[in-house]
């Protein structure tokens, strides 16, 4: 059953995801350990995916402390405008983001939210709009990379990404993959309240030329207590004309998300 905090666990979690149809998973290549800051940056940039439209339905495992679950959603996108997510088989539970609010509704209890990213940003541990939201979706980065104000270092063959002068609140690392220069691994740590945000792209796909992620893992901890999302992609069609229905049904109750 879906309860309203495994729903935004869902709806977090469906804008992490997805996949494509007729897709090439891509192997290991010759890595490139060799180049400048600039250079990294320019070679990462170059591989940002173009779309207008992106539809996926994928399987979201969500691991909150000692309680385990699973779903299947519909994930619908309209680039830099709207982000539409479904529970299947049936739209049970309906999720739309904007770049001004985000909003869902339960059919099981009847209720609905309307509201700003405030609870998304606590959940995670990092401060979350749009551009954030899709970035993740698209695995790049939270935080716009640009050679003048990023560093970089080789580590265990990878590239090491971080600002030259790191954040008063926050540390930020960039994990990339020296061979497609695409992120590995994007972490920010805020040492003063315990809490880390790691999202883990485990390996990545070719989709009509373009480089995706294929299976992410997203963990958030604060303090003792840990929240790990695991990411199954089953198929994707891009820039296909896609529908965006969202209405929240008379008669239905606001909730407030704490």
């Amino acid at each position: 059953m879906f309860s309203n905090k495994h729903l935004i666990y869902i709806f977090l979690a469906g804008f992490l995801v997805f996949g494509c149809k007729s897709t090439r998973t891509i192997a290991p290549g010759e890595k490139n350990l060799n180049l400048s800051t600039k250079q990294v940056v320019k070679e990462h940039l170059k591989q940002t995916p173009e779309f207008k439209t992106l539809a996926s339905r994928v399987r979201i495992d969500i691991a909150d402390g000692e309680k385990s679950s699973g779903y299947t959603v519909n994930v619908r996108v309209e680039k830099d405008k709207q982000i539409l997510l479904m529970s299947t088989p049936i739209s049970i539970v309906k999720a739309l983001i904007t770049p001004e609010k985000l909003s869902f509704y339960n059919k099981l209890d009847n209720t609905y939210f309307e509201g700003d990213f405030k609870y998304l940003s606590d959940l995670l541990g990092t401060e979350l709009d749009f551009q954030k939201i899709q970035n993740l979706l698209i695995g790049e980065a939270l935080y716009d990379v640009s050679d003048r104000n990023y560093k970089a270092s080789v580590l265990e063959e990878t590239y090491v990404l971080e600002p030259k002068k790191q954040l008063e609140l926050f540390e930020l690392f960039l994990i990339m993959d020296p061979s497609i220069f695409k992120l590995k691994s994007q972490q920010i740590t805020q040492l003063k309240t315990f809490r880390h945000l790691q999202i883990d792209y485990l390996s990545h796909q070719e989709v009509e030329k373009q480089v995706f992620p294929e299976k992410i893992k997203v963990m958030a901890v604060e303090g003792e207590k840990e929240m790990i999302i695991k990411l199954e992609f089953k198929s994707i069609s891009l820039n296909e004309d896609l529908r965006f229905p969202f209405s929240i049904p008379s008669g239905y109750n606001l909730i407030e998300l704490k």
